[in-house]
């Protein structure tokens, strides 16, 4: 299944794509998506309904984050080698771990705001996981049983602010509008192989990052079983898996977002974003 929500922000429904890719409605069904409606039961529970029997959505509404009330926004840095390399960083001994703020939460196509002070603002694609089942101290082997399904993330970075400010990558990962999420959440059962997924990123309509999730350092069922060792991953929770290269730092001269600049990302399978860049008013 794709699950979307889908309107007005904080004001969003919960619906589903269906095999046409129109829109059903599905608050008849449920509340909302969230935590509660990511395990295995609910979910099987989904698909089972007749989408011919769901309200199609008219027009072209706006998309939220897939999940509501995600409790935690967990990024992984330098997980594709080639990232690392063009970074000018060592390839990590263990996976780089770093919390996005929740209120960085965006729609896919909502667009990016440029902090104030902001110097060296950056993009990247990334792979999105979304929690289904409570994991603790789970094992790699079953890791990935603990997934309800993958989206787009783009992982936007205010560099100076990350790099040059005193050390915690955090403050340059969680300003306002720079976690764009979906522009839906698609279920594991339908994801063959999370390691062998296209990603790409354009700005202006230029191919900035072309990758594959095959060349990521550790891989999604790595990610999931390491951070459970650490902290309790809650249903509803999202993990940003790693970057492909071709990041304005990386890029030589260096190239950073500026009011203007449109952004175009996606996932072969999850999905494409779409997201204008514009400068921050009081």
């Amino acid at each position: 299944m794709k699950l979307v929500r889908y309107g007005r922000p904080g004001k969003e429904k919960p619906g589903l794509i269906d095999e046409e890719g129109k829109l059903r409605d599905l608050s008849g069904v449920i509340a909302d998506i969230d935590g509660a409606q990511l395990s295995d039961k609910a979910l099987r529970k989904l698909a089972k309904l007749d989408e011919k029997t769901l309200p199609l959505v008219r027009g072209n509404p706006r998309f939220g984050v897939p999940v509501a009330k995600v409790g935690k926004f967990i990024g992984i840095g330098l997980n594709y080698a080639d990232h690392a390399a063009e970074s000018g960083m060592p390839i990590p001994a263990e996976p780089i771990v770093f919390m996005k703020a929740i209120t960085c939460l965006n729609g896919p196509d909502d667009n990016v705001v440029l902090p104030k002070g902001s110097k060296k603002t950056d993009w990247e694609v990334e792979l999105g996981v979304i929690i289904g089942t409570r994991a603790q101290y789970v094992s790699e082997a079953d890791a990935l049983k603990y997934v309800a399904g993958y989206c787009v993330v783009n992982d936007i970075s205010e560099r100076s602010f990350q790099l040059e400010r005193g050390g915690q990558w955090d403050k340059g990962k969680g300003c306002d509008t720079f976690g764009p999420v979906g522009p839906w959440l698609v279920t594991r059962d339908e994801v063959i192989d999370e390691q062998d997924l296209d990603l790409y990123l354009e700005v202006n309509g230029k191919r900035m990052q072309t990758g594959n999730t095959q060349t990521m350092i550790f891989t999604v069922a790595q990610i999931v079983s390491y951070l459970s060792q650490f902290m309790t991953l809650e249903p509803g929770d999202v993990i940003a898996t790693g970057t492909p290269p071709g990041v304005g730092q990386g890029r030589k001269p260096q190239r950073f977002l500026k009011k203007g600049d449109s952004l175009r990302l996606g996932i072969a399978g999850l999905g494409e974003q779409q997201q204008d860049v514009v400068a921050w008013t009081a």
